[in-house]
């Protein structure tokens, strides 16, 4: 499926009680305890609450209603183009209040386990074909080796697993960032699952990134949304991690305030990216962490555990990229190496490329580039340290340079002795400290 021509085919809106897989005694408490607790009173209000189209709110208000849970108000809501207002009774109020002990889970349906796997499948990240064009543009303010892309390329589209590794400040981050940003799509995150009558919330507003909505029409004679508003129409997620990850990390959090649990990162992640960075400064160690993706990786599904120790599976639709400071084999063994699917190594730059990565640093800042000084650089500084060169530094060097400028009082300017002065903050001699 390539993204330029399809896009993501969104999850139709239920059309009755009967399609929505739920328990109805469920969903009718849901909708009570939404009435009680955001007091909402008309049929088109509560619909939005729970974020179900208005026949199917209307059938579960007619429920409610023969089981004497809810009333008629009489009164037409102005306000709502005369819609008839509804009101819990007292065996409605007492029916909410012991659902509210059971859970505090209250708005939007949650969509079953089951719907939701056929919605993963529609918008898999394993669907995705990046062109090198699309991974250009998006590296576009990265200075890349040419043959990086070759490696990255194929690796992405396949939606598998990637290791990074290479020496540090040489963009893993930002290049990890950039194939984020490749992927130009948009995928459907729904508010909240159900397994076993348990609810499961997933979409995350500091993970995803809700796209506009659309504004209906109001010329339309119909009013219609095109998708099931149990979801949000996102960009495809990208979680970070980076020494915090623990593997605890990775399972169901529990609120035993309010009875419903929070997916974990990788379930949050599903449809896009989920990257492990500077792998090898966690607590637990790297094979550990490897070893708990290695099952959903090859087989693409998780498995996670209720309170109760049930244990159920869930998609695992996700591209997951590990980056490290460490060469593969001192923090692996090689049946592990063998499963991470690509190995991309990530190097500093060469002196063609750094020159080039200095240039548009000094460029960009506003320093005019000073031949002298850009000479004693590259002879008398970099020999020093084995004339390797890293992709963070040209913007280091630069940065301390204007900051001196600044101070003294004179104009950006690059010479030799600026160039001392800066360098000297990029590295720490080694001194042994008297005690």
């Amino acid at each position: 499926m390539n993204m330029h021509t399809t896009a993501v085919m969104a999850p139709p809106p239920p059309k009755g009680l009967e399609q929505m897989k739920l328990s109805v005694v469920m969903m009718r408490d849901i909708m009570l305890k939404t009435m009680f607790r955001k007091n909402v009173d008309t049929a088109s209000e509560v619909a939005k609450a729970i974020c179900l189209p208005l026949q199917v709110t209307q059938e579960l208000i007619d429920i409610a209603r023969e089981q004497k849970l809810l009333e008629a108000t009489g009164t037409l809501n102005a306000n709502n183009g005369g819609e008839m207002g509804f009101q819990l009774t007292d065996a409605g109020k007492s029916r909410t209040q012991d659902a509210l002990q059971q859970s505090e889970y209250y708005g939007a349906m949650p969509v079953p386990l089951d719907v939701y796997r056929e919605q993963v499948k529609r918008q898999s990240i394993r669907n995705i074909m990046i062109t090198r064009e699309q991974l250009t543009n998006a590296m576009g303010h990265l200075i890349l080796p040419n043959d990086l892309l070759s490696n990255l390329g194929p690796a992405v589209s396949s939606g598998r697993s990637i290791l990074m590794y290479g020496p540090p400040g040489n963009g893993k981050s930002s290049i990890s960032n950039g194939i984020r940003d490749a992927m130009g799509d948009k995928i459907y995150v729904p508010r909240a699952i159900e397994y076993a009558g348990q609810v499961i919330t997933v979409y995350d507003p500091i993970v995803h990134s809700a796209v506009e909505a659309q504004v209906d029409d109001p010329n339309q004679l119909r009013r219609r949304t095109a998708f099931d508003t149990r979801y949000v129409k996102c960009q495809r997620p990208t979680v970070i991690t980076g020494g915090e990850l623990s593997l605890d990390m990775l399972d169901l959090v529990y609120n035993p305030t309010a009875r419903t649990y929070q997916a974990p990162l990788q379930l949050k992640s599903t449809g896009g990216i989920f990257i492990v960075d500077d792998l090898g400064r966690q607590a637990e160690p790297p094979q550990s962490l490897v070893n708990r993706w290695i099952v959903p990786l090859e087989e693409a599904k998780d498995i996670l555990a209720l309170q109760s120790g049930e244990k159920f599976e869930v998609p695992f639709d996700t591209l997951v990229i590990f980056s490290t400071n460490f060469h593969p084999n001192e923090i692996f063994d090689q049946a592990a190496l063998r499963r991470i699917f690509y190995k991309i190594k990530i190097d500093g730059p060469n002196q063609e490329n750094f020159l080039k990565i200095f240039a548009l640093v000094a460029n960009k800042k506003g320093v005019p580039l000073q031949e002298e000084a850009l000479i004693h650089l590259l002879q008398s500084k970099y020999p020093t340290i084995d004339n390797i060169y890293a992709n963070y530094q040209p913007v280091f060097l630069i940065d301390q340079m204007i900051a001196i400028c600044e101070f003294e009082g004179i104009p950006n300017q690059m010479t030799p002795e600026l160039i001392d002065r800066a360098w000297a903050n990029m590295f720490v001699k080694d001194e042994h400290i008297v005690k």
